[in-house]
């Protein structure tokens, strides 16, 4: 992101932001409410146009493509929104082959091997391939809704707010799983979140919203930053409970990154 800006409805939420995502690491993007977190989710993925300045992807500045070019680009990464938004009227199967579909000219047995393939590679049992979103819980709905982000293998997630919802230990077992995927298919996270325990779970750097700007560092930086709010929201009590209840490992890669 080069001098970005968002607005909604005539009111600007992020003003002229430089960003770079490190390949292979996890970003957590952090904000108050309202400060435009998702908004910003949803201008990087092209869900809504930029007020101002560039967004480039694989090298590919994504304001010069045609659509084909954008197309291209947006087989490599894959999107979780908030409690997964499935399409009701779909199985969990047919929710993870729309990608498929969509990006891919498959045969029908191979994308129903696919398929079954993403379905175990989030945690979730055989059979919930047949079954409709409004049949799950909130958490499985979250893994369904991980395995069709990650249907066509993407190097780069975006994740929007992804505990959301999910009670406390429902919550840490996903944070393990985003964990695990991230080692072993080698992915860039892009992640929204509030979820503190998420952030000393996961992120190597965080990105805070603040007064319409950023500030960009490491777990350590935002403990020790000044800023009013940053210093509220990581130096209180569940701040620091957050930093102690993470993995040791954890703990040790964030701050070799």
């Amino acid at each position: 992101m080069r001098g970005l800006s968002t607005q909604v409805g005539g009111e600007v939420l992020v003003e002229k932001i430089d960003l770079e995502l490190q390949p292979g690491e996890v970003l957590g993007v952090v904000g108050a409410s309202g400060a435009g977190k998702s908004i910003l989710l949803r201008t990087l993925v092209g869900l809504m146009p930029p007020a101002a300045g560039t967004i480039e992807a694989f090298g590919c500045d994504l304001g010069t493509l045609d659509a084909a070019g954008l197309r291209k680009v947006e087989a490599r990464w894959g999107v979780l929104f908030q409690d997964g938004a499935l399409f009701s009227s779909l199985t969990v199967a047919e929710n993870i082959a729309v990608p498929l579909n969509e990006m891919a000219d498959l045969p029908r047995r191979l994308v129903d091997e696919i398929v079954a393939l993403k379905i175990a590679l989030v945690g979730l049992p055989a059979d919930a391939g047949g079954k409709y979103p409004s049949e799950l819980s909130g958490g499985m709905r979250k893994r369904a809704g991980l395995a069709r982000a990650l249907a066509v293998d993407p190097a780069l997630l975006f994740l929007d707010e992804p505990t959301s919802g999910l009670d406390p230990i429902a919550a840490a077992e996903f944070d393990k799983l985003i964990g695990d995927l991230r080692r072993s298919l080698g992915l860039t996270v892009f992640m929204v979140t509030h979820d503190l325990d998420s952030l000393f779970a996961l992120a190597d750097r965080v990105a805070v919203l603040v007064r319409h700007g950023l500030k960009i560092g490491t777990l350590d930086d935002m403990l020790n930053d000044k800023d009013p709010w940053i210093a509220r929201y990581f130096g209180g009590a569940r701040g620091h409970g957050a930093k102690e209840n993470a993995q040791p490992e954890t703990q040790s890669e964030t701050a070799g990154a």
